[in-house]
């Protein structure tokens, strides 16, 4: 007899959750604007390179450039809930929350600013990935901003909304797309290691912004490849470019590349705002010899990259100092930030860029 009931209990269950299932509708997301690219749609949709790159730039740097790191995607619905089931590579590093490698991250409008409302991630991992993003809602029409994984390819998206609701085009230009921030650097600018996407500083920034900004962060390879420049350069209309290529970048290829990845820029827009930015003051550097020694050499050879442009005349170039950027509890691994260094970095950062905008 209790074999019996709790057979039947598991067969309700089933059913019901079917029926909760059938009663999700799913849309591809391809139906809805991604933002964040910095070139048309080429190839597949959730990649930072188009595909004419592949074969051209290094290896290490195609592989990177297939995260899906600052894109998002913008949609408008009046239904009590949001749904969103994926697929990716499965990706894991183990000092960073699989929600910021290869999760989601929604944001709703509401009461005039972009508000967190919830994050999609699997608990046992995987590449197959299913969340109701948010509930309870009140059914009303409301924005919707979601963030894509940073450190994985999402490779296919769904959007699902309960049945008899609707899932549409955005309305509201924000943040505004016309002329995006379009930054380069590191492992840190993709993103590492915020626990969500919505909390890289790139995706920070582009809310205090109110503007889209285009994440060219490539982990362990900002070697100031000049096919980068090339991407930035051919961006239409770009508001500023922020180059935080430094933690990466030796003395040495600062001194043989630097140059001539900021003419790439500056041929093709001749009066658009230039952001240099230093190498951090990574903590262990007030004990560790050796990580102090680098980030002073690396930091006095951006410094004279800086100077020498401004000897020879050159307009509309900015610099930022370390100094004040992060603090000795912001870093994850000392070198990674927390949710509160990415904070940090925007706060250091924003002033300026609300000034050279």
């Amino acid at each position: 007899m209790k074999r019996m009931l709790l057979l039947t209990f598991l067969l309700l269950g089933s059913t019901l959750a079917a029926l909760s299932q059938d009663a999700v509708k799913y849309t591809d997301a391809s139906a809805f604007p991604v933002f964040g690219k910095a070139y048309s749609d080429e190839g597949p949709r959730y990649r930072r390179f188009p595909q004419s790159l592949e074969g051209v730039v290094r290896e290490p740097l195609w592989n990177l450039s297939t995260n899906s790191s600052g894109l998002y995607i913008r949609f408008r619905s009046n239904a009590p809930a949001i749904y969103a089931q994926w697929t990716n590579t499965g990706y894991h590093m183990p000092h960073m929350t699989d929600c910021g490698v290869g999760g989601l991250d929604l944001y709703a409008y509401l009461d005039g600013e972009w508000k967190f409302v919830g994050s999609g991630f699997n608990w046992g991992g995987g590449k197959e990935h299913k969340r109701k993003m948010v509930a309870n809602m009140d059914p009303a029409e409301r924005e919707y901003m979601l963030y894509l994984s940073l450190y994985d390819e999402v490779k296919t998206l769904e959007l699902g909304v309960p049945e008899g609701y609707t899932l549409e085009q955005p309305v509201l230009e924000s943040p505004r797309a016309d002329a995006p921030v379009v930054m380069y650097g590191t492992s840190i600018l993709q993103g590492g290691c915020a626990n969500r996407p919505g909390m890289a500083h790139t995706n920070i920034i582009g809310r205090r912004l109110d503007r889209t900004v285009i994440n060219l962060g490539f982990s362990g390879n900002a070697f100031l490849d000049l096919e980068v420049a090339q991407l930035m350069a051919d961006v239409e209309n770009p508001a500023a470019f922020v180059l935080d290529y430094v933690p990466n970048a030796s003395p040495d290829k600062i001194e043989a590349r630097g140059e001539s990845f900021y003419r790439i820029l500056r041929e093709k827009h001749p009066t658009v705002p230039i952001i240099f930015v230093e190498d951090p003051l990574f903590p262990h550097s007030v004990v560790d010899k050796a990580m102090a020694e680098e980030i002073r050499s690396k930091n006095a050879a951006q410094k004279a990259l800086f100077e020498r442009l401004t000897a020879a005349g050159e307009k509309n170039i900015y610099y930022l100092p370390a100094q004040g950027m992060t603090q000795p509890e912001d870093f994850v691994d000392g070198v990674h930030l927390t949710d509160l260094g990415m904070v940090h970095y925007a706060d250091h950062l924003v002033p300026l860029l609300k000034k050279v905008l």
